[in-house]
């Protein structure tokens, strides 16, 4: 399994105040339920439920994502990517993750697939488990003006800037459970 921690990387250049974020779907560490796998490998395409603790004051807004680092690309795979979420949220329940499914004025980006939702888990067999990434970010602005189209990695530079806080729930994918 490759070990790379990007958001480690991140704390360094820039710390932020940690969020708790937690999942009744799964354990930190542990495997992801069935239905957050992708369809083509017998599941849903459902990200988990999400909660997370209350945020430092100054929040005006959340961006959450997910990531698979340890895809066979060099640069990952982003399974979903959201952002003007607001800031009296404190939990997404488990669904598709498009913008019709989450709060009014949500935008959801593109995925690795070209898709604007969530894509459940779908690790290559020989590639080893796999981590899948959420995290949820504070943001101290009410919204992030990307344009249309942009990429998770556009969006996670521009959180970047305005994350007060950053809450991190890691699952798993063993493809050669599926």
């Amino acid at each position: 399994m490759f070990s790379y921690d990007p958001y480690a990387a991140l704390a360094e250049l820039r710390p932020v105040a940690p969020l708790e974020l937690h999942s009744p779907d799964f354990a930190p560490g542990g495997a992801l339920p069935g239905f957050a796998w992708s369809s083509e490998r017998a599941g849903e395409d459902r990200h988990p439920t999400l909660e997370w603790s209350q945020p430092p004051a100054g929040t005006l807004s959340f961006a959450i994502s997910c990531f698979d680092p340890d895809a066979p690309t060099g640069s990952g795979f982003w399974h979903w990517a959201a952002y003007n979420l607001p800031a009296d949220l404190r939990s997404l329940e488990s669904g598709d993750g498009t913008a019709r499914s989450l709060p009014a004025g949500a935008v959801v980006l593109p995925n690795e697939a070209r898709l604007e939702r969530y894509i459940g888990a779908a690790p290559p067999v020989g590639t080893g488990v796999h981590r899948y990434v959420f995290v949820v970010d504070a943001l101290d602005v009410e919204h992030l003006d990307l344009e249309a189209g942009s990429t998770p990695g556009v969006l996670g530079f521009n959180r970047h800037f305005h994350t007060l806080a950053r809450g991190i729930l890691i699952g798993t994918g063993d493809p050669a459970e599926r």
